[in-house]
């Protein structure tokens, strides 16, 4: 499969200028194919949060950041070829990762910037993806102001942020640090979902914070709550580094990479595939929206530029 090549059914409905254009919404079977590597089960709900709300379109132009590694931007190639995406990253470090990863790629630019002040003109871009930044930031309401900024009337910003009411299981260590003494660990192998967190949030903060920038808020979902014991400390405090590195063997290597889905041949004599279906075994009754009230790892909002 390639991006001229995914079969998605197609309809039309207004851009961000008034205009109609070909909208071609991803079917949960591609979503499947591109986090079929995933451990972190929240991800791929993030994934199909994110594609839900900002269907790719032929004339978009999409704004990434952060991009981190360049996962989103890949995914967004891999299932159009004519939407233009530009990943925004502060970290040199992991720019750098994201050209390895994505670089290459047609219709795609990265640039090295800051969320609080984007450098590009008013109403430049139909789409923002604010996937796990507004935790890092001081002034989570000046880095959404700024967005809006950039975004066309109209415009879409879909926003993920780790929940503050998170499932005990999904993190164990710092739930009961939380409980016992209210210090997190927030770096290092076991910092967990507080990872150089400034805050996590509830709903009534995500939501606060979103009206506080001038954005409409259009929709709003928590996901994740039965999960793997200890899986973001294996996943990210050991998965991570051990692919990073270089550690795993050629094939464990691309069943494991958010960017290699085309490469893992499925085989559940791969240890990775066998232990992401133990995952997908405690995802199953997830489902993309968690009721009110119920412990979940991320919390989502769409929110739109007034226009």
């Amino acid at each position: 499969m390639n991006t001229t090549s995914v079969n998605m059914p197609s309809n039309t409905m207004p851009n961000a200028n008034g205009s109609t254009a070909t909208v071609r919404p991803v079917s949960p079977d591609v979503i499947a194919h591109m986090t079929r590597n995933e451990a972190d089960m929240a991800f791929k709900k993030r994934v199909a949060t994110i594609f839900e709300w900002i269907p790719p379109r032929d004339d978009m132009l999409i704004l990434d950041m952060p991009c981190g590694r360049g996962f989103y931007l890949n995914m967004y190639r891999y299932v159009n070829a004519n939407v233009r995406l530009i990943g925004g990253e502060l970290d040199w470090e992991v720019m750098r990762k994201a050209d390895a990863n994505v670089g290459h790629l047609p219709h795609l630019s990265l640039i090295n910037c800051n969320i609080y002040a984007l450098p590009y003109p008013d109403n430049t871009f139909d789409a923002v993806i604010l996937s796990e930044i507004l935790e890092h930031v001081d002034d989570d309401v000046a880095a959404l102001r700024e967005v809006m900024r950039v975004l066309k009337p109209g415009g879409v910003a879909a926003i993920t942020v780790p929940n503050a009411d998170y499932p005990f299981w999904w993190d164990p260590i710092n739930k009961t640090l939380e409980f016992l003494f209210k210090r997190p660990i927030r770096t290092g192998m076991l910092a967990g979902l507080w990872a150089n967190h400034v805050r996590l949030y509830r709903r009534d903060q995500l939501r606060a914070a979103v009206n506080q920038s001038g954005l409409i808020l259009e929709d709003e979902r928590a996901f994740t709550h039965d999960s793997f014991p200890f899986i973001h400390n294996l996943v990210y405090g050991i998965g991570k580094p051990l692919l990073e590195s270089g550690a795993l063997p050629d094939k464990m290597a691309s069943a494991a990479d958010r960017t290699t889905f085309d490469k893992n041949d499925g085989s559940i004599w791969n240890p990775i595939n066998l232990g992401v279906a133990v995952l997908n075994w405690f995802d199953r009754r997830n489902p993309i929206a968690e009721p009110v009230g119920r412990a979940a790892v991320n919390l989502a909002a769409k929110a739109r530029k007034p226009g």
